[in-house]
């Protein structure tokens, strides 16, 4: 069978020019409070305000490109790290605004859109995610943007009692939320895993080991591999949670297939990082793994006649939301080449790789057919039909999933992105060696793939 799409030239070379398109694309975000909502013509929509998830997201991306020696993208991180450093930063009672307006004050600082809003656990781990990835770039001020936080991790957003996250607190961290997702503490995993690589400290691993622990091999595997989004506060599932809201774009009712997807990544990632660590693997993680995208695959694509994933199932596997998001794809295309890399890279033979592989081809052309416009610009979301659709997004508001989606069939499952490009991995796939064993490895641009 050989390798296929795999380690071909010219398919990386399409990969490769998307990844330049993306980032080029991202630049006109830039605003003065962060990075902005991209939206249908291209240019920023100040009817949106300038948000957090956003900016750390974007801050994320153009540290990847800072790393890989894509002239210009340093000066973009650069920008991110200094708005997430001074404009969004709640200069009174610590943490981040989660929205501020385009308008700076006379100090230049951001102006919170609602200054007795919440703070939110889903939009401070991408300011960790940025800080982290911003961090092994070596940009200017992204190790203090990183000490404070994981600073803030510690003090507020980490509950010992659970091991798991807290989802959102007043503006002054009072008054936590009768509430915990399952998105937050995803993206809060993501964001650990990327801080215990750069900052060699095994207790964010620890952790997101422990967060993965509960949401993949006890609750996802207790719903027959279909995992609940919505909680008390003591963890207890709340299966018909926004029932009258099914399209929420961050708290649908139901199962979310992109999730379980994404959840089959992350969970590759956090075994990979115990091996090359020469930690205790547990022996769940990377059947677990293929079981989450098993359901994912058979319950979201396809399903309803058409080509794509549907947004959201009920607890039976039937589709709730017919719209397909174009992050779902993404997720999927990341999560077939993460597992096949696992598969590869733990012996298993070509038979074994074999289903990821043609998932990796169907689901990227797709995306070329339905959901890229033109290099660099995706449409966000699709009707049942694939056709444009704005029920629940509007624009084009990041590359996140995107850019990812270019670079993970060119990295490794271990480290993750930021230190892997740090380490000169790109095009390199193959496992890692385990940490005590690993030679020193050249930085800079020059020598880089």
């Amino acid at each position: 069978m050989g390798l296929g799409w795999f380690g071909a030239p010219e398919h990386h070379r399409w990969l490769a020019q998307e990844t330049h398109a993306l980032l080029g694309y991202a630049r006109a975000a830039a605003v003065p409070a962060g990075f902005g909502w991209i939206g249908p013509d291209g240019a920023v929509d100040t009817s949106h305000p300038v948000e957090l998830w956003i900016t750390g997201r974007m801050t994320f991306c153009f540290s990847l490109g800072a790393l890989m020696g894509i002239p210009g993208c340093r000066r973009y991180a650069d920008h991110g790290v200094r708005t997430l450093s001074k404009v969004l930063r709640d200069h009174e009672h610590g943490g981040w605004y989660s929205a501020v307006e385009h308008e700076l004050d006379s100090e230049g600082h951001g102006v919170p859109v609602d200054p007795r809003g919440r703070k939110e656990c889903y939009q401070h781990a991408f300011v960790l995610l940025a800080a982290a990835t911003a961090t092994a770039a070596d940009r200017p001020g992204a190790h203090e943007l990183l000490r404070e936080a994981m600073a803030l991790q510690e003090r507020y957003w980490w509950d010992e009692r659970y091991g798991l996250p807290i989802e959102s607190y007043a503006v002054d961290f009072t008054d936590p939320e009768d509430y915990r997702g399952i998105n937050a503490a995803m993206h809060t995993v993501e964001a650990y895993l990327v801080t215990a690589d750069v900052t060699g400290d095994v207790r964010w691993l620890e952790r997101a080991v422990q967060i993965i622990d509960f949401a993949v091999n006890v609750q996802a595997r207790g719903n027959d591999w279909r995992l609940p989004e919505h909680y008390d506060t003591s963890w207890r599932p709340q299966l018909e949670y926004n029932r009258d809201q099914p399209a929420h774009p961050f708290r649908p009712y139901g199962v979310t297939p992109g999730h379980g997807l994404e959840w089959a990544r992350l969970t590759v990632q956090a075994r990979g990082a115990l091996v090359a660590r020469a930690l205790p693997v547990p022996e769940w993680m990377l059947d677990a793994a293929e079981s989450l995208f098993d359901r994912a695959r058979s319950d979201g694509w396809r399903v309803d006649g058409k080509p794509g994933f549907v947004y959201t199932t009920d607890f039976s596997g039937k589709p709730v939301v017919h719209e397909r998001m174009h992050w779902v794809v993404c997720e999927g295309v990341s999560a077939a080449a993460a597992l096949r890399r696992a598969l590869l890279d733990d012996g298993r033979g070509e038979i074994d790789v074999e289903l990821y592989e043609h998932c990796y081809r169907s689901w990227l052309d797709f995306a070329e057919e339905y959901l890229i416009e033109a290099p660099g610009v995706w449409t966000h979301e699709l009707d049942a039909g694939n056709a444009p659709s704005t029920r629940t997004w509007e624009g084009h508001p990041d590359i996140y999933h995107a850019l990812q989606m270019t670079l993970m069939p060119r990295l490794p499952v271990w480290p993750a992105m930021g230190q892997a490009l740090a380490e000169g991995r790109l095009d390199d796939p193959a496992s890692a060696l385990p940490v005590h064993a690993q030679q020193p490895r050249r930085r800079g641009f020059f020598g880089r793939k």
